[in-house]
């Protein structure tokens, strides 16, 4: 199948070689922000923890993204429809950025509330920090379990090139909102995802927990009962707080959890929540 899009449209790598540079320079920013005003929004090992995290994501993402987008264009071939043909350019990448947006609610908001999930995501949630570094804590095996959820564009009918290049711009516009730089952006907190939404999902306040799933668009946490505006002071990290920088450590920790309560756990029900229940579930003593 030929996509002469590609040859008109910036690639994927495009995106990233483009992104990298500002996000690095956002990041020296905000370090001489942080210490002209003394605010010790940075700590040298929270961050190089983020930068560890990180080369691992990259790692894993750069061994599997030619399977996974070859994966996107063999279910291409069964696609409902061909939304290309169907609306104007334009809105064809309205549509794709949309709906990138509410497939990874879903994917984000499970993330939250399924072990397994959880035991891949809980790493971009071990700093207690807030700051540009805090984005780069990528989960390693993030690549992978994202792919049952985002494998129904391509069947809908979305082209994997196009749907490639809007989710690399969208993962790069939620690298922005992990600052305390940024206050409410009046308006636009409507719509968008903004620093104070997202410092609210970092929060580990009861108030706050599993709250703000959204990456680009505010409207699914309000319309699926899941938003939490920023009122109290954020405390950052999480319930039981990871007390390691070690990049290992902070991947595998909640897969040892798992493995432990697996051990634990009697009865076939109970084995199968020891991967599949909510991250609090714990085994009968």
């Amino acid at each position: 199948m030929l996509y002469n899009s590609i040859e008109i449209i910036m690639n994927e790598l495009d995106i990233y070689l483009y992104g990298v540079p500002i996000v690095l320079s956002l990041i020296a920013a905000e370090v001489i922000y942080s210490s002209i005003n003394n605010l010790g929004y940075y700590k040298l090992k929270d961050s190089l923890a983020g930068f560890g995290l990180l080369f691992g994501n990259v790692s894993v993402s750069l061994l599997t993204k030619s399977s996974i987008f070859f994966f996107s264009l063999f279910l291409y071939q069964y696609k409902l429809v061909t939304i290309n043909e169907l609306v104007p350019t334009w809105l064809v990448w309205s549509l794709t950025f949309v709906l990138i947006d509410f497939v990874y609610y879903w994917y984000h908001r499970c993330s939250h509330r399924i072990r397994f999930l959880w035991a891949v995501h809980m790493n971009h949630h071990s700093s207690e920090e807030m700051n540009f570094t805090v984005a780069l804590r990528q989960a390693w095996f993030s690549p992978l379990t994202k792919v049952p959820f985002f494998a129904v564009m391509p069947l809908i009918g979305f082209d994997p090139i196009i749907t490639a290049i809007a989710g690399a711009v969208s993962t790069l516009y939620g690298l922005l909102t992990h600052t305390k730089w940024v206050n409410k952006l009046g308006i636009l907190e409507y719509i968008f995802i903004t620093p104070s939404h997202h410092r609210v999902h970092h929060g580990s306040n009861e108030v706050y927990i599993d709250k703000n799933y959204g990456n680009l668009l505010i409207i699914w946490d309000k319309l699926f009962g899941t938003y939490a505006a920023e009122q109290e002071e954020v405390r950052y990290g999480i319930r039981e707080n990871v007390n390691t920088f070690n990049p290992l450590k902070i991947t595998f920790m909640f897969w040892h959890s798992m493995y432990i309560d697996f051990k634990k756990s009697k009865g076939i029900k109970s084995k199968l929540l020891s991967f599949f229940g909510t991250p609090e579930w714990k085994p009968k003593s």
